[in-house]
């Protein structure tokens, strides 16, 4: 029945092999089992129904990406649109983590009329490589500045605005010793570095009493406070447009570029040099998206982290499977995952941010039509503290850039209506003059 469903001995596979690929895959993201928890609890949520709901979508991704799909790809909720959900959307713009919630949901369902009718070629096609860059790398540096606020090495002050924290606080030292624990095993090669810099630090958090275990395992928390929480009605508000665009441009283009990644890892291409089910698989993205956000978490999305287990030998949905039964007997752990303490989030996403810095190498620095877009998406994300911002004023920009310098020729119909969309968005939200 296994060798039917998903083809070993064509992929040139065994159990084995799609086991142990499933395992590695797992072990380096599943520190998103204790960052996610964390990060969206500042919004209001609670932790532990957070914790659930973020097992039981990477579960439900996984399971659906491999049994529909048959790729050796897993899912879980976006590291980024996660800290979007909360810093900006919540907390900076004032919105109910419901009313975050339901811009999630009506996300997650555009993304699926897209994937279902195939427009998501065009959308991919249409918007300029430089565009895409610049999204990715403002939000590398937005993670940065929140990473940096968390460790206490950025503070903000309503009369100076950022200035320099304490740099000899305990959690700037977790900062310092979670990093350096990362970059080590980079560059030694070793997978889960992730995991063991949240293991290292949490237990210096237990020795010096900043935190606390109760147990090992238990039954799984009480998810009844976030399931089917999120607010539709609020989300249809004109002020969240742009924040439902951003959601579903990052999720979509986020979820491409990490599925040809991981396809061209394992040499899954097919012999066109094509993703041969690349329609099945976001579909099994947009509906994680849709499950998680009626479950309680933000955006659910494709870990480029699968390469590790294409990398171990995983070649099929089997090893995506195993993934997701692993989120599920993790749900089990919450005693563990809640003795984490928010130090050891810090460095972990100023890592993840690190690693979305590397477009910058591909721009080009010369053709200043392009360049200039990409420094205004990427700086305006993180110093408005918003990736709906920064896509906004970069379309606006490529643009008129293109216009003054008389190549108005290389705009295509959709980077013409989404400036226009976003021309609208600040008129009808701006202070009138």
């Amino acid at each position: 029945m296994i060798e039917q469903l998903f083809q070993l001995t064509a992929h040139r596979t065994d159990l084995k092999k799609e086991i142990m690929g499933g395992l590695t895959t797992f072990l380096t993201m599943a520190y998103i089992l204790c960052v996610n928890p964390l990060i969206l609890a500042q919004s209001g949520m609670d932790k532990g129904a957070v914790f659930v709901a973020t097992c039981l979508a990477a579960s439900f991704g996984c399971l659906l990406m491999g049994i529909i799909a048959n790729y050796p790809i897993a899912l879980a909720p976006s590291m980024g649109l996660n800290v979007f959900f909360t810093y900006s959307v919540v907390i900076q713009l004032g919105y109910t983590w419901q009313v975050a919630l339901g811009a999630v949901f009506l996300s997650g369902v555009v993304f699926l009329i897209i994937s279902l009718f195939r427009i998501r070629d065009l959308i991919v096609s249409k918007v300029p490589l430089s565009m895409r860059q610049g999204i990715a790398t403002g939000i590398g540096l937005f993670l940065t500045l929140i990473s940096l606020k968390l460790a206490g090495i950025v503070t903000f002050d309503q009369t100076r605005g950022l200035a320099m924290g304490n740099v000899l606080s305990f959690e700037t030292l977790m900062w310092g010793i979670g990093l350096l624990t990362m970059i080590g095993f980079a560059a030694r090669g070793w997978r889960g570095g992730m995991i063991v810099a949240i293991i290292i630090i949490t237990i210096i958090s237990l020795v010096s009493g900043n935190t606390e275990i109760h147990g090992v395992a238990s039954l799984p928390p009480d998810a009844m406070t976030t399931y089917m929480a999120m607010d539709i009605m609020g989300a249809l508000d004109v002020g969240l447009l742009s924040i439902i665009f951003a959601f579903l441009f990052v999720d979509l283009f986020d979820s491409a570029t990490s599925l040809v990644a991981v396809a061209q890892r394992g040499g899954l291409l097919n012999t066109a040099g094509r993703f041969a089910r690349f329609g099945r698989a976001l579909f099994a993205d947009a509906s994680a998206t849709l499950f998680g956000a009626s479950l309680g978490t933000s955006t659910v999305t494709t870990y480029v982290e699968s390469t590790a287990g294409v990398a171990a030998g995983g070649r099929t949905g089997l090893t995506s499977i195993v993934v997701g039964g692993l989120f599920l007997v993790a749900i089990f752990l919450y005693p563990l995952i809640d003795a984490v303490p928010l130090a050891a989030v810090s460095p972990v996403i100023f890592y993840v941010a690190t690693l979305m810095l590397a477009g910058l190498i591909n721009v080009e620095w010369e053709d200043l039509t392009e360049a200039i877009p990409v420094v205004i998406t990427a700086i305006v994300m993180p110093l408005t503290l918003s990736i709906a911002n920064g896509i906004a004023l970069g379309f606006i920009s490529y643009t008129f850039i293109k216009i003054a310098s008389g190549r108005y020729k290389q705009l295509n119909s959709l980077v013409v209506i989404l400036t226009l969309f976003f021309i609208g968005q600040l008129l009808l939200l701006s202070p009138k003059i």
